[in-house]
């Protein structure tokens, strides 16, 4: 008599888990804009603002915070143009800070690092020294970060930021990202290798 085949037990199959923000959701969005109390006005970017995104990557404090290539104003204007087609590809969202009564941008805010179906993305942000001073960014935040959970539907924002930065901490603190930890030798930097604060809301906070 021979021994009987064995049979090996059956595993219940996973079920599927379906996409936090479903595709497309951002690109049927229009992106909004939004004035804010400190006399600025968050929009998208514009042709026009080209001057501005130049200046803004030859600035000491920006170039070393966020590590931008220099730019010419042909290939600012060609970036811009592509923040446009990544909203509509849902890879990411840049609005511009700029005054409210017109005239180029003074700063930035963007949400990068998308991933839809797993519902997280990350703020970026830096101000030119005009648009400085005036609680701009947190404000900015305020208004995105809701505007992220409510109408986008994201489960989890992050911030990052050098520990060597403490205005930035400022900013995400002060828009109700708490510090969640540090993280060692994160990003290189022109003068070495920095430790990342790491900051994040939940919807559900």
């Amino acid at each position: 008599m021979t021994d009987a085949p064995i049979t090996p037990p059956t595993t219940p199959r996973a079920a599927s888990i379906p996409p936090v923000v479903p595709p497309g959701r951002l690109a049927a969005l229009a992106q909004p804009s939004y004035d804010l109390p400190c006399g600025l006005r968050l929009r998208p970017w514009e042709a026009y603002d080209a001057p501005a995104l130049v200046a803004a990557y030859a600035d000491p404090d920006i170039r070393h915070w966020n590590r931008p290539d220099p730019l010419t104003e042909d290939r600012a204007v060609t970036r811009i143009a592509r923040w446009r087609e990544r909203w509509h590809a849902e890879r990411s969202a840049v609005w511009a800070l700029a005054p409210a009564d017109g005239g180029c941008a003074v700063g930035l805010i963007g949400l990068a690092d998308l991933d839809l179906p797993g519902g997280s993305g990350e703020f970026m942000y830096w101000l030119l020294p005009a648009g400085r001073g005036a609680g701009a960014t947190t404000e900015g935040l305020t208004v995105l970060t809701e505007w992220t959970f409510t109408e986008l539907g994201l489960h989890r924002l992050r911030i990052t930021h050098s520990t060597a930065n403490p205005a930035s901490c400022q900013v995400a603190l002060k828009s109700g990202y708490p510090l969640e930890g540090t993280m060692r030798g994160a990003l290189l930097h022109a003068d070495g290798w920095h430790d990342e604060h790491l900051h994040a809301r939940l919807s559900t906070d």
